[in-house]
């Protein structure tokens, strides 16, 4: 799919829009004998299935809508995407945070700015005392001039902004993101500095996100951190706290691109050879409930986006049971192998 192409993949109609056409595909190779499971493979080394540690983060996707199209997205948003967290479904959240005190929450989307009750959460979710992080793509602070006092606002509300950016020049970032994406995040992150954000001393978390744009596992963070810092700092003035890598799932539009590129058996070769015990251990769906626009509990944002909900009898945040939920299993399939692969990968970076 072209990276300027404006309709996700379920307004096109595609296959792969489907959650169990995704599921099919990932285990039809299973089945051929091409891979072994991911069950199989924990087994392997004597893991079993993996439980929670507990529930620190309670990452919340408020809307799929987004005003751009990536080619790796496992979310498929877009700007033709409905689907945005009412009220009503925050308010459950809310409650939520108000009995158990879960210390951070993570708001992403889409692009989360673009709900219409984004600002009020934020708030909302400050008053219970619990830290907030917000995914921004950058390039939201940009596209309208009610978005341009974004930074202030998340300065204001101590904030810690997470920032996709996929490389440190205007090439590889347009070829995954779209046209003119990186002039727009280049201002959008001197817009974050001239408040604060990144700068010694002013407690203003800025991270980057680095996802990789082809069918490879990404180099070393630490490695890429202070090239990317040293390049942003010396090509446009830019500083930022830390790096973090993120692995590419093969779902939704970054399995679309595999399938057409021809890449897909052998990314998923790198993937389960690539498996690493250490990392299996600190995956972030031990330590985090995701919650969809709608309200429906997953064990993280990938299960999320295949509809593979928290296998416990209550699976909706208004019946939100935190003894129960560090109780369940957590459901595992074939894109697991994603986050354990080599050093491992998170939301927040490597693992291991």
């Amino acid at each position: 799919m072209s990276s300027n192409t404006k309709r996700s993949l379920k307004g096109q109609g595609s296959q792969l829009a489907d959650n169990f056409y995704q599921l099919k595909i990932l285990n039809d190779s299973v089945k051929a004998g091409k891979f072994t499971g991911f069950r199989e493979k924990l087994a392997e080394h004597g893991l079993g299935t993996l439980k929670p540690t507990g529930v620190d983060i309670l990452q919340v996707n408020v809307g799929y809508m987004c005003n751009q199209v990536c080619k790796h997205c496992h979310v498929d948003a877009g700007p033709d995407r409905r689907e945005i967290m009412t009220r009503e479904t925050m308010e459950h959240c809310l409650e939520v945070l108000r009995r158990t005190h879960i210390p951070t929450v993570d708001l992403t989307g889409g692009a989360p700015e673009m709900n219409p009750d984004f600002r009020w959460f934020v708030e909302e979710i400050r008053k219970t005392g619990s830290k907030v992080l917000v995914r921004c793509n950058l390039t939201i602070i940009r596209a309208n001039k009610k978005y341009y006092d974004l930074p202030e606002f998340f300065r204001d509300h101590q904030i810690e902004v997470v920032s996709s950016l996929p490389y440190y020049n205007r090439r590889r970032t347009d070829s995954q993101r779209g046209d003119g994406v990186f002039d727009d995040s280049i201002e959008a992150l001197k817009m974050l500095n001239e408040v604060g954000y990144g700068q010694p001393g002013t407690g203003l978390i800025l991270n980057l996100v680095y996802n990789p744009t082809g069918a490879f596992l990404p180099a070393p963070q630490a490695s890429m951190e202070a090239e990317f810092k040293r390049n942003l700092k010396e090509d446009f003035g830019i500083e930022f706290n830390s790096l973090y890598n993120i692995t590419n799932i093969p779902i939704s539009r970054f399995l679309d691109y595999l399938i057409a590129s021809k890449n897909y058996e052998a990314y998923m070769t790198k993937l389960v050879n690539g498996f690493n015990p250490v990392a299996a251990q600190g995956v972030m769906c031990r330590n985090t409930i995701s919650v969809g626009y709608d309200g429906y509990m997953y064990d993280c944002d990938f299960n999320q986006m295949l509809g593979i909900k928290v296998k416990t009898a209550q699976t909706h945040i208004k019946d939100f049971d935190l003894e129960s939920l560090t109780r369940r299993d957590i459901m595992l399939d074939q894109h697991c192998f994603g986050c354990t692969a080599g050093a491992g990968s998170s939301c927040g970076g490597e693992i291991a």
